[in-house]
Order: structure tokens, then sequence, then C-alpha cells
């Protein structure tokens, strides 16, 4: 068994669910021919070098897969069969390579995607958790602020109010 990368460009216009329809193609095919898919990474629309088929941009994916050269013809047969792939390239990256290998590949990518998914929710509850003390601390700060203002006001008020009081006195008596 060999370890292949497959870059494929395919057509930038293509609606979601016929993108999706077309990948689930290419994964079946490496599936049905006895393939051990590695890695499937979409790229996303990029700027191409020049013109293919009238189109300016494409739709990146990269393969890495487990197979043997008949993986290779027939995943290569339905590119050429398919107007949506505008251009693709098949790389050898290792002549021999056994099944448990691979497996334990796919296996180490699982765990990496895991522990990358569990970093990202640990920020985001740390970054949850900021932003709660943030507001905690503005809401600190505007109660003293409104503190504050209260006893301003009761402070300027006072001496008004000691005058009236003292007025309404001399008037009583």
């Amino acid at each position: 068994m060999r370890k292949y990368e497959t870059v494929f460009i395919s057509d930038p216009d293509l609606q979601d669910q016929a993108r999706l329809d077309l990948y689930d193609k290419v994964r079946n095919i490496i599936t049905k021919e006895n393939g051990i898919l590695l890695n499937f990474d979409e790229w996303g629309n990029k700027k191409m070098a020049y013109e293919i088929k009238k189109k300016l941009r494409g739709n990146y994916v990269c393969v890495t897969y487990g197979g043997t050269g008949d993986l290779v013809n027939e995943l290569e047969r339905n590119f050429r069969l398919t107007d949506d792939i505008l251009k693709f390239m098949t790389i050898l990256l290792s002549d021999d390579v056994t099944v448990e290998s691979l497996e334990k590949e796919v296996a180490e990518a699982e765990e990496a995607a895991k522990a990358a998914e569990a970093a990202v929710e640990e920020r985001a509850k740390a970054e949850a958790a900021r932003t709660e003390a943030k507001e905690a601390a503005a809401k600190e700060a505007a109660a003293k602020e409104a503190a504050a203002k209260e006893a301003a006001a009761k402070e300027a008020a006072t001496p008004e109010e000691t005058e009236v009081a003292d007025e309404t006195k001399e008037v009583q008596d």
C-alpha cells in the first residue's frame, strides 16, 4: 500500500449541496477501492495563477489517503469525467506503508483534532470568565459612581435644607 496526496480544484460557483455531494463522491471512491482516508482538508476559494475553463478562482481541496495505484486511477478517472473539477494533481508521499501505520496516523490525527477542540473550548471559557469579570467590575464602578453622586447631591442639598429649616423655625417663632 502507498500513501498519496491529491489536490483538486473544483468550480467555485458550485452550490453548497453540490460541493458536499462531490466531496462525498471522492470519499466513497476511496472507501470503495479499499483505501484509507487520512485527511480531507478544504482550503477554500482561492485565486488561481491562470484562468481555467474561464474561471479565475477555484475551490481547493487536499486529500491524503492510503491505497493502491488502482485507487488513484479510479479517482483520477472520475475527476476527468466530472465537469465540476477544474484541475487535479496526485503526489506519491510514501512508497511502502502498512495499514496499521495508516490507521495509527488516523487515530493520532483524531486525537490532535480533539485536543485542539478542547483547547478552543478552554480559551472560550477563559474569555467568557474575563468578560464576566470586566462586566462585574464595570457594574461595581457604576455603583460606586452613583453612590458618590448621591453623596455629593446630599452634601450640596444639606446646606440649603438647613437654611430652609432655619427660616421655617424663625417664621414659627
